[in-house]
């Protein structure tokens, strides 16, 4: 039986932990007042990031966060963001992954989403 992916959710804007393992941003768009440096990241993963439309649609409005997770699944099936998803997948093989948003509700995010489905 497979080993459950350890998959964690951080606010990118939050100092890095000894646990985080692979530090991925998961947002479209870089974080506001935050050098490159400062976040310490492994990588920007931009193609698994919901579409603008979504993002903008969505607003962060927590009533819209479950037809959000319904219409990002959907995205997640498209090419782009498949191919991506399957990246984080073979990443979350390997070690502990922290996927980042700069959302200040990031229980609310598209990173919550991508990190239940990585789980499995």
């Amino acid at each position: 039986m497979a080993e459950k992916a350890e998959v964690q959710v951080r606010r990118v804007y939050d100092a890095p932990l000894r646990g985080d393992g692979a530090r991925v941003l998961v947002d479209r768009i870089w974080p506001r007042g935050l050098t490159k440096a400062k976040a310490e990241l492994d990588e920007w993963c931009k193609g698994v990031a919901p579409s603008t439309e979504l993002r903008k649609w969505y607003s962060h409005d927590p009533a819209r966060f479950e037809e959000f997770s319904r219409r990002y699944h959907l995205e997640l099936k498209q090419r782009e963001p498949s191919t991506a998803l399957a990246h984080l997948r073979e990443l979350a093989k390997a070690r502990t992954l922290t996927l980042l948003t700069a959302t200040k509700q990031p229980e609310l995010s598209e990173a919550e989403v991508l990190a239940k489905l990585l789980r499995g």
